[in-house]
C-alpha cells in the first residue's frame, strides 16, 4: 500500500487536520470541502473498498459509524442533520481506493447531491 494517500496520512507521511483518532480509525477535515463540515473517516487498516469488507474486518465499519455520531456532535450538527457517504468503485466516483466515509453537514444538503 506504498502509494495509498490515506495510508501515507495514517503513517504521518502526509499532514492532515485531525479531528479524531484512536487505534482503529482516523478522521480529518477534507482538503476540498463540499459543506461547512466535511470530515473523512478512514480505517487505519487498508481496506480498498466496500467489496473488501469481510468477517475479519467488518467490526471497523461499525466502529466508524459509532464514532461518526460523536464527530457530528463535536461539530454541533448531530441535531440539525448530517450525511455519511461512501463510494464503491470507479463508476460510483471512488478515487482513493482505501475505504473512506465522508461526513457532511453544517448546511441544508440537497438530494440528489449536486
Amino acid at each position: 500500500m506504498n502509494e495509498c494517500i490515506f495510508c501515507k496520512i495514517i503513517n504521518g507521511e502526509i499532514p492532515c487536520e485531525k479531528v479524531y483518532e484512536d487505534d482503529k480509525i482516523l478522521a480529518f477535515n477534507d482538503i476540498n470541502p463540499e459543506a461547512p463540515v466535511h470530515v473523512l473517516i478512514i480505517p487505519k487498516e487498508h481496506i480498498s473498498m466496500i467489496n473488501d469488507i469481510n468477517e475479519e474486518n467488518v467490526q471497523v465499519v461499525s466502529h466508524i459509524f459509532l464514532k461518526a455520531k460523536e464527530i457530528a456532535a463535536k461539530f454541533g450538527i448531530d441535531e440539525s442533520g448530517y450525511r455519511i457517504v461512501t463510494n464503491c468503485g470507479i463508476e460510483a466516483g471512488q478515487t482513493v481506493f482505501h475505504i473512506h466515509y465522508h461526513l457532511l453537514g453544517g448546511r441544508e444538503l440537497q438530494w440528489p447531491p449536486g
